[in-house]
């Protein structure tokens, strides 16, 4: 059984936080965690990419996405929405909404931002959307996380985020990787428990 930790990261911050996230997932006996990224989108035409980038984790298939008992999936913002590559990939998702492939499988969401009020949260609503139109059940982060009442940085109960800072590279705090520990163990038990 497998969690697909399905993200786009452009800076890294997004990447740091999917691999905190894998960990909280693999914290939990029988389940493991699938990283799998996507590519990114060519502004002039479709580009063709190899079935594994230079570096980091292979792209995903549909096939990946069909075959996961939980989905973590994570964008930066832009605009307060999720990346185009990403948006990219879940366009293309029709075939398996169309058999039910995800339907009553746990999902949840991740972001990273520049600043602290730059749309962390309509981020993380707006990837919720294609998730429930799959049937897929929600799964945040409660208020039983002590980290998320004391958090001065990222996190929300939509789901774990960070804030990178206007140059990027900021480290993850304490608190943002507590959360993210957190989801990704919280997804894990639901997947585990809805799988019977």
């Amino acid at each position: 059984m497998y969690v697909l930790v399905l993200y786009y990261s452009r800076g890294g911050a997004t990447a740091r936080m999917a691999h905190l996230i894998a960990r909280g997932v693999e914290e939990v006996e029988g389940v493991e965690a699938r990283l799998r990224t996507v590519p990114p989108v060519s502004a002039a035409c479709e580009a063709v990419a190899p079935p594994v980038p230079d570096e980091g984790p292979p792209y995903a298939t549909l096939e990946d996405l069909a075959g996961c008992a939980g989905l973590a999936l994570g964008s930066p913002t832009r605009f307060g929405n999720m990346a185009a590559p990403l948006k990219h990939f879940i366009d293309g998702t029709g075939a398996l909404w169309a058999s039910g492939a995800l339907a009553g499988k746990p999902a949840a969401v991740f972001t990273s931002t520049a600043s602290l009020h730059g749309g962390q949260e309509s981020t993380l609503l707006s990837m919720m959307l294609p998730l429930l139109h799959h049937g897929m059940v929600i799964v945040g982060l409660p208020y039983t996380e002590p980290a998320l009442g004391e958090t001065a940085d990222g996190g929300t109960p939509y789901g774990a985020s960070h804030v990178d800072g206007s140059e990027g590279g900021r480290p993850l705090s304490d608190h943002e990787r507590t959360l993210c520990l957190a989801l990704g163990r919280r997804l894990a038990e639901v997947a585990r428990r809805l799988a019977g």
